[in-house]
């Protein structure tokens, strides 16, 4: 590696100095970020011909940003929303680039102008009650696997939380007396208040004392004690879903998630203000 070239101290300062000291982000934009600028530099690396480690900020152009977000979409198979997010993780570092090097600045300002790319915006499809009450069956109760995805399902629908809000939760977030509520944390460690039924409570309640957790750990965890992940979650879900389609052939036809950012529909925490609690975590319990 060149001692002319800036690049890498550039990209160590920007994630532990700024992302990480100055601009406190989570580990989860820190994460998203360090996988999109891998893949940006092997892309680069292939396309150059050169080793990763002897990228220079020279050779990150505009130019190469734009094809790089191309294959990202075209060739990768991304959404236009990955693609996005791609784009908002160069973007960022050129962004701290242009304070820090000024003799960059007109290659950084290339690279900011860059647009975000609009995508079709779906119309939101809702699950049904009879639907959600399919799904909520499908786990098998008597055993602490089914218990724990019942409850987490459960929870999802009664307070549309993001998969990894409800993935975070720790005991001493909910309060279990009446009225009952749980503090969410979602992005930019925004906190919010959301009540809960005592159907819910009641599913928590039970999981803690089937297996006990500190009031600071996780709440939904695997056999291990390990936090479950977010990838896992879909994966069950998905089970349940083609499940509880038997039943109720409709689900068929519909894309159910847990919803990681609130805006995949449909979603099982969609339509929980319409539903009857009764009708849905009631009658499944």
């Amino acid at each position: 590696m060149s001692k002319n070239n800036q690049f890498p101290w550039l990209m160590r300062a920007f994630f532990y100095e700024w992302l990480v000291e100055q601009r406190n982000a989570s580990i989860h934009t820190v994460r998203s970020y360090r996988d999109a600028w891998r893949l940006f530099l092997r892309f680069v690396a292939k396309r150059s011909g050169k080793k990763v480690a002897m990228i220079t900020l020279a050779d990150l152009t505009a130019g190469e940003v734009i094809a790089f977000l191309g294959h990202a979409e075209h060739e990768r198979g991304g959404k236009i929303g990955t693609r996005n997010c791609r784009l908002a993780a160069i973007r960022s570092f050129f962004n701290f680039v242009a304070t820090r090097d000024p003799g960059s600045i007109a290659q950084c300002v290339e690279i900011l102008n860059i647009p975000i790319k609009r995508g079709p915006v779906s119309e939101p499809c809702y699950l049904d009650p009879a639907e959600v009450t399919a799904i909520l069956a499908q786990p098998d109760r008597s055993t602490l696997e089914g218990m724990r995805d019942h409850a987490l399902l459960s929870f999802l629908y009664n307070s549309g939380a993001r998969i990894q809000e409800a993935l975070d939760l720790c005991p001493d977030a909910v309060r279990f007396d009446s009225p009952s509520c749980v503090r969410l944390t979602g992005k930019g460690r925004k906190e919010r208040i959301c009540p809960l039924w005592p159907e819910t409570v009641t599913l928590l309640k039970k999981l803690l004392e089937r297996q006990p957790r500190a009031p600071d750990q996780r709440l939904f965890v695997n056999r291990y004690g390990e936090p479950l992940s977010a990838s896992g979650v879909r994966f069950k879900l998905a089970a349940y879903v083609k499940a509880a389609a038997e039943t109720s052939p409709t689900l068929r036809d519909k894309h159910v998630t847990p919803a990681p950012s609130g805006m995949q529909p449909p979603c099982i925490s969609y339509r929980r203000a319409s539903t009857s609690r009764s009708s849905v975590a009631g009658s499944v319990m």
